[in-house]
C-alpha cells in the first residue's frame, strides 16, 4: 500500500514540474495571459532565420513577437504578423527590419521608430521593410565568389 502513495506523489510532483516548465515556456514566448498584444502586418522579400515566436525588438528591448508568417502567391512576398505589447506606441513612418545577433546569431525582427506624431493602430501595416539578408551571399561577394560579371583576366590583355 506504501508503494502505491509513493507511485502516487512522484507522479503528481512530475505533473506539477511539466505544468511549471509549460507555463514558464509561454511567458518566455509571450503567451502569458496576463499580457494583453496588438497586431501588425509586414510584407518581407525574405524572413530567412525568422519562425513564429520569435522576438520581436525595439532597441534592444522583446516588445513583442512574431505571430504568423505566410508566403502571398501574388507578391511573392512574406506576409507576417508580429504581436506588439500593449502601451508601445509606434509612429506609423516606422521601419521594420529582419536583424541578426552577429555572424552566427539567430534573427529578430527589429522596429526602428520614425519621427511621425501618428501612430500605428491594431492591424496597420509598416509599410517601410527591409528583409534578411544572406550572410552566405556576403561572404561570397567579399570572397570573389558572388560575382556576377564575367572574369575579364582570359589573356587577351596580354597582347597575344
Amino acid at each position: 500500500m506504501s508503494e502505491n502513495r509513493v507511485e502516487v506523489l512522484t507522479g503528481a510532483a512530475v505533473l506539477a514540474v511539466a505544468v511549471g516548465f509549460f507555463v514558464w515556456a509561454g511567458q518566455g514566448h509571450g503567451l502569458s495571459a496576463g499580457t494583453t498584444s496588438y497586431p501588425l502586418k509586414a510584407s518581407f522579400r525574405s524572413v530567412e532565420g525568422v519562425s513564429l515566436g520569435t522576438d520581436v525588438r525595439m532597441a534592444g528591448v522583446k516588445i513583442g513577437a512574431v505571430s504568423d508568417i505566410a508566403l502571398n502567391p501574388k507578391t511573392f512576398f512574406a506576409d507576417t504578423t508580429v504581436t506588439v505589447r500593449e502601451g508601445i506606441e509606434i509612429p506609423e513612418d516606422s521601419q521594420i527590419i529582419v536583424a541578426s545577433e552577429g555572424l552566427l546569431g539567430g534573427a529578430f525582427i527589429e522596429i526602428l521608430p520614425g519621427g511621425s506624431l501618428d501612430n500605428l493602430g491594431p492591424g496597420d501595416e509598416i509599410v517601410d521593410t527591409q528583409g534578411a539578408i544572406s550572410t552566405l551571399g556576403l561572404l561570397m561577394k567579399f570572397a570573389g565568389g558572388g560575382d556576377s560579371k564575367p572574369s575579364s583576366t582570359s589573356g587577351s590583355e596580354s597582347g597575344e
